[in-house]
C-alpha cells in the first residue's frame, strides 16, 4: 500500500526497519517484534483549508510503530505542531466476529466516551477514487485458500476462520479554531484508510499467504529501496484529498 501512496515528492521515507525486544506494549504483554520509523509527507494528502493555513514543513507526520502481532501500537507527530499534536492507533487481532466489548481494557469512564465503529470490509461504501473491482472481496475468491468471495448480510456469521481487528484511535489536535474540524477528520480519514487497506489485505491473500518471514523481511527492503525512488520522482499517487 505504500508504493501506491508514494511519488512526486510525497508519501512514506522509511527511515528504520529492525527487531526490538524487552518493551511490553500492553498490559504487559506483546514486548518483542518489528520495530519501523517513516516519515510520511503529505502536502496533496490533507484537506484545502489545512494546506491553506499550515506551513508546508508543518505537513509531514513521523510515524513510529512497534509490531508485536496480534498487537501494534503506533504513534503519529509532527515536528512543527511538537505536543500540540498526537495521533496514536492501537491494533489487536483476535479470532472472534467482532464481538469482544472494550478488547484494549479502556478505564470504565474512558470506555464510556469512546465511540465504537463498525467498518464492514465487504458492505461499507467505498470512496470511489478508492474502488477496484480487483480489491472488492464480495468479488475476489482465493485460488490457494478457497477463501471468498465474500456476500450477504452479515456475511462474517456464516464463514471460518475469521478474525476482527480491533483498531483504538485516540487524536488530540490544538489549534485555536481547527480543533475538532481537525480531529474529526483524522478519524473520517482513518476510517477510510483503514477499509481501503483491509479489503486490499484480504483480495492480496495469494501474494502473501505462505510467505516465511524471511520472505517478508525481504520485500520490506525491496519496499523501502523502491520507495526511495518513487518518493525523488514521478507523480503524486493515492489517497488525496481536496
Amino acid at each position: 500500500m505504500s508504493k501506491r501512496e508514494t511519488g512526486g515528492g510525497e508519501g512514506v521515507e522509511v527511515v528504520a526497519n529492525e527487531p526490538f525486544s524487552g518493551q511490553p506494549l500492553f498490559h504487559g504483554a506483546y514486548s518483542s517484534g518489528q520495530y519501523t520509523y517513516k516519515i510520511y509527507y503529505l502536502k496533496k494528502k490533507v484537506p484545502l483549508f489545512i494546506r491553506m493555513l499550515a506551513p508546508e514543513e508543518a505537513l509531514q507526520i513521523h510515524e513510529k510503530s512497534w509490531n508485536a502481532y496480534p498487537y501494534s501500537r503506533t504513534v503519529y507527530s509532527n515536528p512543527f505542531m511538537k505536543s500540540n499534536f498526537h495521533l496514536v492507533i492501537e491494533s489487536l487481532h483476535t479470532n472472534d466476529a467482532g464481538t469482544t466489548e472494550n478488547i484494549h481494557r479502556l478505564p470504565a469512564e474512558q470506555w464510556r466516551s469512546t465511540s465504537v465503529v463498525h467498518v464492514d470490509i465487504v458492505k461499507d461504501p467505498v470512496n470511489p477514487t478508492d474502488y477496484q473491482p480487483e480489491e472488492d472481496p464480495s468479488k475476489v475468491t482465493s485460488h490457494k485458500t478457497g477463501r471468498g468471495p465474500f456476500q450477504g448480510t452479515r456475511w462474517w456469521e456464516k464463514v471460518q476462520p475469521v478474525m476482527t481487528c480491533y483498531k483504538l484511535v485516540t487524536a488530540d489536535f490544538r489549534w485555536f479554531g481547527l480543533q475538532a474540524r481537525v480531529e474529526r477528520h483524522i478519524h473520517d480519514f482513518e476510517r477510510r484508510l483503514f477499509l481501503k487497506f483491509h479489503r486490499q489485505v484480504v483480495c492480496w491473500l495469494d501474494q502473501w499467504y505462505g510467505l516465511t518471514l524471511d520472505d517478508i523481511r525481504k520485500l520490506e527492503d525491496d519496499t523501502q529501496e523502491a520507495l526511495q525512488r518513487q518518493i525523488e520522482s514521478g507523480e503524486v499517487r493515492g489517497t488525496v484529498v481536496t
